[in-house]
């Protein structure tokens, strides 16, 4: 099964869930936007419409899509708008991009238990997912190939 999650830098948001038991594989890559295989320096410039984000192969047996979306949560800040920490701009959005009703329906409904406990209004776009253009080789498992620890 997949999910897809932009949340910040895809390099962040991919260390949070390469490790969680019952993920498959992830990928970082574009979505959400108008361009067709976009390149990163297109991306960057803000005018393709697409949000860095990573694409999740997960064995529903043994995760389920409600605890991918507490990683989610927990791996960024969602009341951010359009950036996460000094990244700035629409393909650093907050956005769950769901396959099916039953995804629509958990994300909608743990943003809203989310929502109740904290003060600042969450900015996370809840939408359905589009094409997947996975991203340059060079950003695939960006940490590991480079030495980095995110900490998360």
């Amino acid at each position: 099964m997949k999910a897809t999650f932009a949340a910040g830098c895809f390099w962040h948001v991919e260390a949070a869930f390469q490790n969680v038991v019952g993920v498959i594989a992830t990928h970082v890559g574009y979505t959400g936007g108008t361009t067709k295989n976009p390149t990163y320096k297109e991306v960057c410039s803000d005018t393709t419409q697409h949000a860095e984000a990573v694409e999740i192969e997960f064995e529903p047996k043994k995760i389920s899509y409600k605890r991918l979306l507490d990683v989610f949560w927990k791996c960024h800040d969602p009341t951010q708008q359009n950036r996460q920490g000094p990244d700035v701009g629409t393909q650093y959005r907050s956005a769950i991009f769901y396959y099916s009703a039953e995804q629509k329906n958990q994300a909608e409904e743990s943003k809203k238990a989310l929502q109740k406990t904290i003060k600042t209004k969450i900015a996370t776009e809840i939408v359905k997912a589009t094409e997947f253009y996975l991203a340059e080789e060079y950003h695939q498992k960006y940490f590991q190939k480079h030495g980095k620890v995110c900490g998360i």
